[in-house]
């Protein structure tokens, strides 16, 4: 009997070691699962933090792109900006020297223009000084001389050529005289003429109030004689009297009087044209 227990004994016991090393096997195997979940969540959670690093520095590059770009294009707004008021500069200095230069063509085109009717003035005048010259050739220096100056040409005639002392009253000689230089005048109708009266620092006596109403007068007698005589246009002539006050040499002497004592006849291009390119 006692047999029989020991033996009932030793099966029972067998059956529970039997039946526990069955769920311990089973934790075992639960644990190894349970580490090595743990071990991948550790390496994922690793990877997460790696991947979650790499993120934020690809982050803060694509926020330094940004800013780069923003910079770039704010350098690329304002060199378009630059470079279109660098254009916009360019045409106008393009336009600014298209119109200078247009200007300095026109105004050269003016100068020459100018010069050539100087050059014609000049030649004309010198012309009329050789015609005047061989017109008047017979008189001696002390009583005709024709000379030129500040682009006119002067004829003065000295008083013993034209009048008798103290008068207004052209004499033959004068009238001869002024005959050849209206032929001459006639043959040039472009040239203006003015007629200027000078006297001595002397008083006058007789029927004239003073020095201005004698060279005045006879001033006007020789355009009287040139434009009723010998036709010349009376448009063209002017007559003056200057009196004592644009002396030719001293009223000092007595040889300085009588130069003064003259009247001056003053030949002048016609300018219209010249004037109009002046303005």
């Amino acid at each position: 009997m006692m047999k029989k227990s020991r033996i009932i004994s030793g099966m029972i016991l067998g059956a529970c070691l039997m039946y526990s090393c069955v769920p311990q096997k089973k934790y075992h195997a639960a644990h190894v699962r349970n580490a090595e979940m743990m071990r991948s969540l550790r390496a994922t959670e690793n990877d997460l933090d790696s991947t979650r690093l790499e993120v934020k520095t690809l982050q803060g590059r694509v926020s330094s792109l940004k800013d780069s770009l923003a910079r770039e294009q704010q350098e690329k707004a304002e060199l378009t900006s630059r470079l279109e008021n660098a254009l916009s500069a360019s045409t106008s200095a393009r336009q600014e020297l298209s119109d200078k230069q247009s200007r300095l063509m026109e105004q050269q085109e003016r100068l020459d223009m100018l010069q050539q009717l100087l050059d014609e003035q000049r030649a004309v005048m010198e012309n009329l000084k050789q015609t005047m010259d061989k017109a008047l050739v017979q008189y001696q220096s002390d009583e005709l001389q024709v000379y030129e100056q500040d682009g006119k040409l002067y004829v003065s005639m000295q008083d013993k050529l034209l009048f008798p002392s103290g008068s207004a009253t052209v004499n033959r000689d004068g009238r001869e005289a002024l005959g050849k230089l209206a032929t001459v005048l006639n043959n040039n109708p472009d040239i203006q003429v003015m007629v200027e009266g000078h006297t001595d620092n002397v008083p006058i006596q007789g029927r004239f109030e003073d020095n201005w109403a004698l060279s005045t007068a006879r001033a006007a007698a020789i355009v009287r004689i040139l434009t009723d005589t010998h036709d010349v246009i009376p448009e063209r002539v002017i007559a003056a009297g200057r009196s004592y006050y644009y002396p030719k040499a001293s009223n000092e002497s007595a040889a300085g009087r009588a130069a003064n004592r003259r009247t001056e006849i003053i030949l002048t291009p016609e300018l219209k044209e010249l004037f109009e390119l002046l303005q």
